[in-house]
């Protein structure tokens, strides 16, 4: 009988464990997102986007039939003069002086007003002479580009048609990273197709995207996909899908995503205004690596350095210098280089804003008024070297020259030197090129050869000093290790 009870208590252990299992996975299955009514609720605001761009040719060279190319006839040859006199006996492959081609790419968009304003990006409709508009009820709109803004991506089209399904939209700095989220487009075509996935990381800068605080997601997003929306789990959007990182053309796992707060404040102001206006502080900056902050005295790498103040800007106005550190703009904390553009571009222009920087170890304030954003970048002119250099030994492994008049002119500088040589040593390792033109070392402003080698005799072994360069494509402070 003690035999049976003990057997009987262990069978129904065991069994109460699995159970107990079973409970815990069923809870995790029923815990995973269910996307169903999302999509049922936002598909058919949801549309596909195809642009025409007309193009012509004033080729007259020969069209063979399924592809073939004619291949170049030599003058000399006993074929050459048999080949030419056929191919010129047939016409008809022969292409008329102007021939017109249709170009035609896919996108996607989103509803935003009953009245037929939809959102797209900048990149789906740019260049194109027309823009279609097909609805999830497969219905078809010539569309009116109300105006796009490159420097977000952004887009904003008009259909001529009322009482249609709109998105709601939400406020993409209240994402966290981790959190489910779901894209609806039209990949390769394939018009509202599902694809979620999590948020993989926010404020993401890319090259040549200053004004964009990217959303990084795993969201499978290909071509076609782009203009699309993405939503939370609240069905609310938070997102404008617009780009993927790939070595393929194909999505890899990295896909972008503009912040909606950021593609709606360009759309408002597209449809009050007819155009976006961007805040300017008119300064190039990069951000603090270790080796610069151990150069600046700073216990650790953060904020936005000034590598240059351009002229007439606000911050020129205001007393900014190269070498300063920005920390913070308007109260917002700038940790590092690619948090700042954004923020400036938002605020009010002909508005005062509080820059905290960081100048010669010690915080200052500033107020600035901010600026419109020029129309044209600013453009740094291509230098020479002036006077021919010395031969120089110094523990940079450098030799430098002196700037021309010239290069002071086009260059606005006031002074500085050219590196003309480099060799194997710390300047070379920190990235010096030859040409680079040398404004400032270990946060001292070079005038002239013999001040940069009384600087260079001062400059302590086993530290990291900071040696601003100008280059072509703008200046740049580089972290020097002194052997």
């Amino acid at each position: 009988m003690t035999l049976g009870y003990r057997t009987l208590s262990h069978t129904l252990l065991f069994l109460t464990l699995c159970l107990l299992v079973t409970a815990s996975h069923a809870r995790n299955v029923t815990g995973l997102p269910d996307f169903t009514t999302l999509v049922e609720r936002n598909a058919p605001a949801v549309v596909n986007i195809s642009t025409q761009q007309n193009s012509r040719s004033s080729s007259a060279n020969l069209r063979m039939p399924h592809g073939f190319v004619l291949p170049e006839i030599p003058e000399a040859g006993p074929f050459g003069d048999l080949l030419r006199r056929f191919f010129q006996e047939i016409p008809e492959y022969i292409d008329p002086p102007q021939q017109r081609h249709d170009l035609r790419s896919l996108g996607s968009g989103f509803i935003i007003s009953p009245d037929g304003y939809i959102l797209t990006n900048h990149h789906v409709i740019a260049n194109a002479d027309e823009v279609r508009v097909r609805l999830n009820d497969r219905r078809e709109f010539l569309a009116e580009v109300v105006g796009s803004d490159a420097h977000s991506d952004t887009a904003v089209l008009k259909i001529p048609a009322t009482g249609l399904p709109t998105v709601k939209i939400g406020r993409s700095a209240d994402l966290k990273v981790g959190e489910w989220v779901l894209a609806i487009g039209s990949p390769f075509g394939f018009d509202h197709s599902v694809t979620a996935g999590i948020v993989s990381a926010k404020g993401r800068s890319l090259p040549r995207e200053n004004y964009v605080p990217f959303i990084q997601t795993d969201v499978a997003i290909n071509p076609g996909n782009s203009g699309g929306p993405l939503f939370n789990l609240k069905g609310e959007v938070v997102g404008v899908n617009a780009q993927i990182y790939s070595d393929t053309g194909a999505y890899m796992g990295l896909s972008f995503a503009i912040p909606i707060d950021t593609a709606m404040h360009v759309a408002d102001q597209i449809r009050t205004k007819g155009s976006v206006s961007r805040g300017w502080l008119g300064v190039m900056i990069q951000d603090v690596t270790r080796e610069l902050a151990e150069s600046f005295n700073i216990d650790q790498p953060r904020g936005a350095l000034v590598s240059q103040v351009l002229p007439d800007s606000p911050a020129r106005a205001a007393g900014v210098r190269s070498g300063d550190i920005i920390l913070s703009f308007n109260g917002r904390e700038v940790i590092n280089s690619a948090q700042l553009p954004p923020i400036v571009g938002i605020t009010p222009i002909n508005e005062p804003a509080k820059v905290e920087i960081l100048r010669d170890g010690e915080r200052q304030t500033l107020s600035i008024r901010i600026a419109q954003l020029p129309e044209e970048p600013h453009r740094t002119a291509r230098s020479r070297s002036g006077a021919p250099s010395e031969q120089v030994s110094n523990p940079l492994g450098i030799s430098v020259g002196e700037l021309s008049e010239e290069q002071r002119s086009e260059r606005q500088l006031a002074g500085g030197v050219v590196v003309e040589q480099l060799r194997d040593g710390a300047a070379r390792a920190a990235g010096l090129r030859e040409g680079d033109i040398i404004v400032k070392l270990n946060n001292q402003s070079i005038e002239n050869r013999r001040q940069f080698a009384e600087i260079v005799a001062t400059l302590e072994s086993g530290k990291s000093v900071a040696v601003l360069v100008e280059r072509e494509d703008g200046p740049i402070f580089l972290a020097v290790r002194i052997p």
